[in-house]
């Protein structure tokens, strides 16, 4: 065999493996980390934002599969991280990252990856596998990477049906912070980039579920001075702050669980009569306090193109979303109503409280797909607390 033709074998040898559950296999090219990972596997629908999905900390326990083939092609960049470090577990996509084309970009997607500890795979039939999600359920998987293309088939099967699920799983404290903090940076600007909230006209308690900064700079740039307590803080140690509102992040795994402590924490904020604001295992804890239920989804919703329609002033926003759990409509108790609505499939996306500022959405308000579509919910917090006084 000539040189070139060894060389044409060594770069056509699969150097990745996506094995499925039920014994699927998929295989691609490795980028970023090698090694295997065990997870559930979503798809995003997202065009952009690759760099933020991979850092929310909602994606806990995901392997995510990119529905658009181009990923990488605009790098990465510190200021577009949503939590200090890589939270997915890894990334599937149908092309190979490129080379960075943006102003912005201050590294490649695949070194940060490897920097990072999280596997990619690339060269996949993206619509194959998205097709599949869709019709059997968010399936568990074992993803490897290994640049010689030595795959222990029977071994990553077994690994990925060995992988527990996310249902009854409390993913929260694995992604909270360790001890609280404040946070003052305001939502990035053109040509002014992160401002500082110096004059504050409310204080705000954030429970930090999983928390992404983008949320927390909203909350900065309606006007909040933010504190932000661990996941497992106790009502006492809420209010021990004096705050004018309390704010439930969003973050992963299922809320039930992360509810057995959490709840009775709502639960007694919620006697304090203050404005309560929650954004996606925000919302689905707030709806558990009020007395509603939740339920696991067959692949959830994960984009950045989810039409909501606001059931009280007809608007529809586009919206972006990540989640595998929802709120049972059908449960929400007297005195809470449903305001918001997938247009999609009809599912919850919101709900309130008919005599007191407290509200919650499924969606993500601070990730901008509309652009600007869902921002009036952070005026609306603000708002309640300035009524409050």
């Amino acid at each position: 065999m000539s040189a070139a033709a060894a060389t044409a074998v060594e770069t056509s040898r699969p150097t990745a493996c996506l094995a499925l559950a039920d014994g699927t296999l998929f295989y691609g090219q490795g980028f970023g980390a090698t090694g295997v990972t065990t997870a559930e596997l979503c798809f995003n629908t997202a065009m952009t934002g690759y760099q933020e999905i991979m850092t929310d900390p909602s994606y806990a326990g995901q392997v995510v599969t990119f529905t658009f083939p181009h990923i990488g092609n605009t790098g990465v960049t510190p200021e577009d991280d949503e939590t200090a470090e890589p939270v997915a577990a890894g990334m599937v996509v149908k092309w190979d990252p490129t080379e960075p084309s943006n102003w912005r970009s201050t590294e490649e997607l695949t070194a940060w990856l490897e920097r990072r500890g999280r596997i990619g795979i690339g060269g996949i039939d993206t619509r194959r596998l998205t097709r599949a999600i869709r019709q059997q359920g968010a399936p568990h998987v074992a993803i490897a990477h290994d640049p010689e293309g030595a795959f222990d088939i029977e071994a990553l099967i077994a690994e990925a049906r060995a992988f527990p699920g996310l249902e009854g799983l409390d993913l929260a404290k694995e992604v909270t912070c360790a001890q609280s903090y404040s946070w003052t940076e305001k939502r990035w600007a053109w040509g002014e980039g992160f401002a500082t909230q110096d004059n504050p006209r409310h204080k705000v308690v954030a429970l930090d579920f999983g928390a992404k900064r983008n949320i927390l700079r909203c909350l900065a740039s309606a006007g909040c001075e933010v504190i932000v307590l661990p996941a497992t803080a106790t009502a006492e140690e809420v209010l021990a702050h004096n705050p004018d509102g309390v704010f439930l992040s969003n973050g992963p795994g299922d809320p039930a669980a992360t509810g057995a402590y959490a709840v009775p924490m709502i639960k007694s904020v919620l006697e304090a009569d203050l404005p309560v604001f929650g954004i996606c295992l925000g919302h689905q804890m707030l709806a558990l306090a009020l007395g509603a239920k939740t339920v696991k989804m067959n692949h959830g919703h994960h984009g950045a193109n989810h039409p909501v329609k606001d059931l009280e002033t007809g608007k529809v926003e586009i919206t972006s979303m990540n989640h595998g759990f929802t709120v049972d409509s059908q449960t929400l108790p007297d005195g809470v109503i449903e305001s918001h609505v997938s247009l999609f499939d009809g599912s919850n996306c919101g709900i309130r409280m008919t005599d007191r500022p407290v509200f919650s959405v499924q969606y993500h308000p601070e990730a901008s797909p509309g652009p600007q579509d869902s921002y009036y919910l952070f005026e609306r917090f603000a708002e309640a607390m300035d009524k409050r006084g």
